[in-house]
C-alpha cells in the first residue's frame, strides 16, 4: 500500500506541477468523448458506433468474453458543458439492448496544457444483462491532464455507487501522434495514439456480480457451472473494500480522420493484478473498431 500510495502522489505531481515543456481510457466503457483536447470551444454534435471483442469495466472481465456493440451521441456547447447518450447490445445475450447510459458534464481548461473534465453518467441496465459493471448504476468522474509535449499525463477519479460503492483511479500516459502527410487528397490523414495505464481500486463490484448472477456464466444462462467457487466468496469482502492495483494495460489505437469523420482500430493488451477469486481474469488482449462523424 505504500507503494501504491507513493506511484500515486508521484504521478499526480507531475500530471499538475510539471514545468511547461512545450494529446482515460484511459480504458473507459466506449463513450463517444468530449471535445476537450481543444481551448477552442466549438458547438458540435459527435455520433458514433463501436464494436468491441470483450466488454472490460475497470481492468476486469466477466467469466466468458462478451463481444459487444455500442452508440454513443454527444452534444458539445461552446461554454464547455455537455450531455451524451450510449446505448450497449452484447452479441448473444437475451437482451434487445442490455445498458443505456446517459450524462452530463463540464470541460474546462486551466492553461494550454492543463485541461480536465468532471461529470456524472446513469447506468440503466436490462435485468438479465450479464456484463461485470452491472453491479453500478451511477459514475462521478474526474479526469485531468497535462500536456508536456513528450507526453501527456493524466489521472482520472471515478466514484461509482448503486448495488456497490467504488472508487478507482486510473493513471495514463500517452503520445499522439499525427502524419504530416495524406493518404487520398490534402484532407486527411492518419493519427496514433498509443497510451500506458495503470488502474487502482476496489472491487466491491464483483461480490455483488456474483451475487446478483449466480451459476451463469454462457450467453444462454448455462447453469452447468458456477461462476467460480460455490461458497467462501464472502472472505474476499474485506480485501476488495482496499484500494489495490487492479490492471496494467498498453492500448495502441490507429485511425484514419477526415474533417468531420474517423475510423479507429485499436489493439490493448491488458494484465491483470490482484484479482479476486470468483473471476480468475487472466492476460488478455482486447480489439475495438470504431466510427465517430462530428456535427459543427
Amino acid at each position: 500500500m505504500k507503494y501504491i500510495c507513493a506511484l500515486l502522489l508521484l504521478t499526480i505531481y507531475l500530471d499538475v506541477s510539471a514545468t511547461p515543456a512545450n494529446h482515460i481510457f484511459v480504458d473507459r466503457p466506449a463513450r463517444t468523448i468530449a471535445d476537450s483536447d481543444t481551448i477552442i470551444k466549438k458547438r458540435s454534435i459527435s455520433a458514433g458506433v463501436s464494436y468491441g471483442s470483450d466488454a472490460s469495466f475497470f481492468g476486469r472481465t466477466g467469466p466468458v468474453k462478451y463481444p459487444f456493440l455500442s452508440s454513443d451521441v454527444i452534444y458539445n456547447t461552446k461554454s464547455g458543458w455537455f450531455v451524451y447518450g450510449s446505448a450497449y447490445k452484447v452479441l448473444g445475450s437475451i437482451p434487445n439492448v442490455d445498458e443505456v447510459d446517459l450524462g452530463g458534464g463540464y470541460v474546462y481548461h486551466i492553461n494550454p496544457k492543463f485541461s480536465g473534465n468532471i461529470s456524472y453518467t446513469r447506468f440503466f441496465f436490462d435485468r438479465n444483462a450479464l456484463i461485470i459493471k452491472s453491479a453500478s448504476s451511477n459514475d462521478i468522474n474526474f479526469n485531468n491532464s497535462y500536456d508536456w509535449r513528450i507526453l501527456k499525463s493524466g489521472v482520472v477519479l471515478d466514484y461509482l455507487f448503486g448495488e456497490s460503492h467504488d472508487f478507482f483511479v486510473t493513471i495514463t500516459n500517452s503520445k499522439y501522434i499525427e502524419t504530416s502527410w495524406s493518404i487520398f487528397d490534402d484532407k486527411d490523414y492518419l493519427s496514433f495514439n498509443p497510451a500506458f495505464n495503470v488502474i487502482l481500486g476496489t472491487q466491491n463490484f464483483v461480490q455483488k456480480y456474483n451475487q446478483n448472477h449466480p451459476g451463469r456464466v454462457g450467453f444462454g444462462y448455462d447453469n452447468s457451472q458456477p461462476i467460480g467457487p460455490p461458497i467462501g466468496f464472502q472472505k474476499y469482502a474485506g480485501h476488495n473494500s482496499e484500494l489495490d492495483l487492479l490492471n496494467y494495460s498498453l492500448k495502441i489505437p490507429i485511425a484514419y480522420n477526415r474533417p468531420h469523420y474517423t475510423f479507429e482500430f485499436s489493439y490493448k493488451y491488458s494484465i491483470p493484478v490482484n484479482v479476486e477469486g470468483i473471476l480468475r481474469n487472466h492476460k488478455e488482449s482486447f480489439y475495438n473498431l470504431t466510427f465517430y462523424y462530428v456535427f459543427y
